[in-house]
């Protein structure tokens, strides 16, 4: 941590400023404005990741829909290593666990407050999920089970993630507003 005249101020990152101290001289206020300036645009850019992995999701939503054309099939050897593809109902039976288990962990870092963000990872179960279902010739049937549940799952995960970076952005206005308080108080 830097020291402002012995006072310990934050260095920039994601964590709320809270009660951060007032810097005591122009330069330090200009540089603590400038800080937390920068963490605003750092949470907006974040807020919007949710929108960039759904949009990740219809695409590969998108090439499932059309049994993944774009891709070669797999070789007759390559087939017989990996053996026969799980049935149908044990995938849907998985995707159900998935599902419970994402929201649950969802709605836990809502509750707690916490910035974790896991739709990468989100979208990478959704797309094994498709593909499962396509090597086990079941995906016609079972396409939009799992459309509904990432569109779900990815929706609640923005909105978490979008609610706590406004409130980390609410935030740092707030601080902001009282270094520019500060500034004019020290100039009047």
């Amino acid at each position: 941590m830097k020291m402002w005249t012995g006072k310990p101020i934050m260095k920039p990152s994601t964590e709320p400023i809270h009660d951060a101290p007032l810097p005591e001289t122009p330069e330090e206020n200009e540089q603590a404005r400038r800080e937390a300036t920068a963490r605003v645009r750092q949470f907006q850019r974040r807020s919007l990741r949710g929108v960039w992995y759904l949009a990740l999701f219809l695409g590969v939503s998108l090439a499932a829909q059309q049994g993944f054309s774009h891709l070669p099939d797999f070789s007759p050897s390559v087939k017989h290593i990996l053996g026969p593809p799980p049935s149908s109902m044990m995938i849907s039976g998985l995707l159900i666990v998935y599902i419970f288990s994402a929201l649950v962990l969802i709605l836990g870092r809502m509750t707690t407050g916490t910035g974790a963000f896991s739709g990468l990872s989100h979208v990478g179960y959704l797309a094994g999920f498709y593909a499962f279902y396509h090597f086990s010739h079941a995906l016609d049937d079972n396409f939009y089970a799992v459309l509904a549940a990432g569109i779900t799952i990815l929706s609640l995960e923005s909105y978490h993630v979008w609610t706590w970076c406004q409130e980390r952005i609410r935030q740092e206005k707030q601080y902001i507003v009282r270094l520019d308080r500060m500034r004019e108080w020290k100039k009047g």
